[in-house]
Parts: C-alpha cells; sequence; structure tokens
C-alpha cells in the first residue's frame, strides 16, 4: 500500500518540492488482488476533451458513490470497492481505464461454450457504455483454476469456452534455467520434459458480438491474489499497448502519398537548382511551400509516432515479463503479437526518420538556394559599388572644375573692384594707374581666394 504519511524531518534537511510525489510514483497504481475464480472487465477510452470532473461525475453514478469527491481523482488512480465487485479509474496521458473485477458467475467455469458473461456484469451495463470517451481497448479476463497436468485434454476445455476457433496460448511464468520459484507447477508436456510455469493465457485477439475481447487465465490451485492481480495487469496492459501503438499505422498510411509526392517535388526542385532553369524567385517560392506541407505533417505526426514507439516499447517489457513457453499445439503469444506488430511498427519507425530527412533535405536545398542568392546580391552589390564609385569620381572631377571656375570668377570680381577703386584714387588727384596696379594685384589676388578656398573645404572635413 502507499505510505501517505509525511516523513518527519528531524535528521533531514527541507524536503525537495517533488520528493514526496516523486518517491510515491512507484505505488501510484498497485496491482489489484485478485481471488480466483474472477472476472475481470476492462475498458480503456481516448479522453480528449474528457476532464476529472466528468470521470467523477460518471463515477458518482455507481451504487454509494453519490458523495465521492472530486479530489480523489487528482492521483490519477482510484479503487472503489462496491457490493460484489470492486471498481478500479485509472488516468493515464492519453487514455484512462475503467477496471471492474468480480467473482466469475459459476455457468462460466471450464466447460462451458461461449458462456455469456456482460449479462452478469456486477455494474450497469448502461454505465459501461456511458463511460466519457472513445473506446479503445475492451477486454474480458476470465481467471479461474483447474490442474496444468493434463495439456491436452485442458487446451480442448479452453478453446471450448472460447468458442472452438483457433487461439494462441502461453505457458506463463518459465524459467530459462528451469529453476523452481514460489507457486510454480510442472506442466506435463508429451514428449518433453515438464517445464515450470505458473499459469495458462490463452486468448484468440478476436473482437466478440459485444464488442469485447476475451482472454482465459488458467491457473493452479494456490495461487495467490498478489499474482493472479500481477497476470491481469500485464495481459491486459499488454492489449492495451499493443492497440495504441498501432495507431501510428492508419497515419503513417494517410502521410505516405503526401511524402513521396513531396520527395518528387523536392527532386524536380534540386534538379532545377542546378540546371538555373528557373527563376531564384520561383524556386524560392515552391521551396516554401513545400516546406510549410512538410513541416505541418511534422506538427501533426510526431507526436503520434514517438508514442507508438513509446507503447511498442512498454508491449516487449509486458511480454518479457510474461517469461512465455510454448504449448504444444498452439502459437505463443508473444510471437503471435510480434509477427504483425513488429512490420507495423517498423513502417511507422520507418516514415517518422522519412519525414525527419525530408525536412532536413528541403533545408539543405533552401540553404543552397539562399547561397546562390547570397552570391547573386554580392555581385550586383559589387556592381552597384562600382558605379557608385565612378560616379563619385566624376563628381569630384566636376567639383574641381567648378572650383576652379570660381576661384577665377572671385579673383575677376576682386581686381574688377581694386580697378574701379584704382580709378577713383586717380579722379581724386592721386598719381597712380589703376590698371598697372590692378594688373599688379592679380597674382596676390589668385593666391589670398585659392587659399581661402583651401581653408574652406578644410573646416568642411574635420566637420564630416
Amino acid at each position: 500500500m502507499q505510505d501517505t504519511a509525511t516523513p518527519t524531518q528531524a535528521f533531514l534537511p527541507p524536503d525537495d518540492a517533488l520528493r514526496i510525489s516523486v518517491h510515491n510514483e512507484v505505488h501510484a497504481r498497485p496491482s489489484a488482488r485478485i481471488r480466483l475464480p474472477a472476472l475481470v472487465v476492462d475498458v480503456a477510452v481516448l479522453h480528449e476533451g474528457v476532464t476529472r470532473d466528468m470521470a467523477c461525475a460518471h463515477l458518482r453514478l455507481l451504487p454509494g458513490q453519490s458523495e465521492l469527491a472530486a479530489d480523489s481523482l487528482q492521483d490519477n488512480f482510484l479503487r472503489l470497492r462496491l457490493d460484489g465487485c470492486t471498481v478500479k479509474w485509472e488516468r493515464h496521458s492519453e487514455f484512462s481505464r475503467y477496471s471492474v473485477v468480480q467473482a466469475l458467475p459459476g455457468h462460466a467455469m471450464l466447460g462451458a461454450v461461449e458462456p455469456e458473461l456482460m449479462q452478469h456484469l456486477a455494474v450497469s451495463t448502461q454505465w459501461l457504455q456511458q463511460i466519457p470517451g472513445r473506446t479503445v481497448s475492451a477486454v474480458q479476463l476470465v481467471m479461474l483454476n483447474a490442474p496444468l497436468d493434463d495439456t491436452q485434454a485442458l487446451m480442448a476445455q479452453a478453446v471450448t469456452w472460447l468458442g472452438g476457433k483457433t487461439v494462441v496460448a502461453s505457458l506463463m511464468g518459465s524459467n530459462a534455467l528451469n529453476v523452481a520459484e514460489p507457486g510454480s507447477v510442472r506442466v506435463g508436456l508429451p514428449g518433453q520434459g515438464q517445464p515450470l510455469g505458473h499459469s495458462w493465457a490463452v486468448t484468440q485477439f478476436r473482437l466478440q458480438k459485444d464488442g469485447f475481447e476475451r482472454m482465459l487465465v488458467i491457473a493452479p490451485e494456490g495461487t495467490s491474489q498478489t499474482r493472479a492481480g500481477r497476470i491481469a495487469s500485464r495481459l491486459l496492459e499488454l492489449e492495451i499497448y499493443r492497440l495504441l501503438a498501432l495507431r501510428g499505422l492508419p497515419a503513417v498510411k494517410a502521410l505516405a502519398p503526401m511524402l513521396s509526392q513531396a520527395e518528387n517535388e523536392l527532386s524536380v526542385i534540386t534538379a532545377r537548382l542546378e540546371s538555373k532553369s528557373a527563376s531564384d524567385q520561383e524556386l524560392l517560392d515552391t521551396l516554401v511551400s513545400l516546406a510549410a506541407t512538410v513541416e505541418r505533417a511534422t506538427a501533426e505526426n510526431i507526436y503520434r509516432f514517438s508514442a507508438s514507439q513509446a507503447y511498442y516499447t512498454i508491449v516487449n517489457q509486458r511480454l518479457a515479463e510474461l517469461r512465455e513457453k510454448a504449448i504444444p499445439g498452439t502459437q505463443m503469444i508473444g510471437e503471435f503479437l510480434q509477427h504483425r506488430l513488429s512490420p507495423a511498427m517498423a513502417t511507422v519507425a520507418s516514415t517518422a526518420r522519412r519525414l525527419a530527412s525530408l525536412s532536413e533535405r528541403v533545408a539543405r536545398a533552401s540553404d543552397l538556394l539562399r547561397t546562390r542568392v547570397n552570391i547573386a546580391t554580392e555581385d550586383q552589390n559589387q556592381v552597384l559599388l562600382g558605379k557608385l564609385t565612378r560616379g563619385q569620381e566624376m563628381q569630384l572631377q566636376l567639383q574641381s572644375t567648378v572650383e576652379g571656375l570660381s576661384i577665377a570668377a572671385i579673383s575677376y570680381y576682386v581686381i574688377s573692384l581694386l580697378l574701379y577703386g584704382g580709378k577713383a584714387l586717380k579722379a581724386a588727384g592721386l598719381p597712380i594707374n589703376p590698371e598697372m596696379a590692378a594688373g599688379a594685384m592679380v597674382p596676390v589676388v589668385l593666391w589670398v581666394v585659392w587659399r581661402t578656398t583651401q581653408k574652406i573645404h578644410a573646416k568642411l572635413v574635420v566637420k564630416h
């Protein structure tokens, strides 16, 4: 049981905020203790859009649970003990489970032929039908006691119980070293030794008319309730995670045409990029559209592909925990599942890699086009810079010419003023020759005007 007591801090530093929750996670979903013979009805639903409050409201419909507090569902696990059965609720990241554990009706023991089970369920079938969510897995697991010594007779009874169709079966709890563990028994197999194991699991992996799969577990007398609970947990989780893992396969099939088309488009774009048969703008528009398509497909499917791989890992773990051994005349459960599941999961993994590779290739093509555009832009910039340089040189030459003309014009006006001044002085009676004086001042005026212009240039350069 989960220990919810808060430990004393008399000898320790203050707890990390997550210490208690992380420590108790190992007890978050304890296996049920199941007394044989038992019937376990397990329904797993996808709970997208289903809140805890909605799940709590549904659980309150069970007899005697009208006062169930919503806080009871905060730990993602709840076990309710009702009259004649136990109801277990679990919430996972993508799905929720509802399990009903009750005593097996007497008419459903070995020797029966496809016995009716749902009419003898301890909870209302209407309550089961109204579970919020969409069904992804529904299993009727029957667990009962019988000697495992006579393999052929026992298998004939199990096949009859399941309706006479082909079954897959495994001896669970086998030990590779053939060393006995507590509760194991030796099962006689014709023509062979007596391998160790603790129970049989027999199923068809077929949906019945009522929408459920059926599994049959046969264990010898004396099987403990805890072992029965672990067996039920492993088998039910195996089926749930198998179905969840396969949810990636329809996405792969839907994505295949888009991937093929995108790869062909990228090949054409790359060829046009190499041959320079299209403008950069046209190629860029096509690449942007293709990149958007690939990124959208990645965003829509990356979670499903990752989840499928994670679920497949759990399936393999649960199969390993069964420690199967073959029963003559039947195929083992793990062998049957892997024969069909492995190719599907390999396809999912291959498509995930293909999508990631396509995204990388589109990015590389974009980089190549960007490089080409950058080089072309640099060439254009160099040509433009050359034109600007030549323009500046011409402007400087023109400016020098204008400055020279300006010096000449200014000097002319200054000398003219000096000439008029000289004439005025001569008219006033001074003995000077205005023309001679003006001619003598020409070099001086030119030098003064030129020097003044240079100083103005120097000041402007300093300011800029």
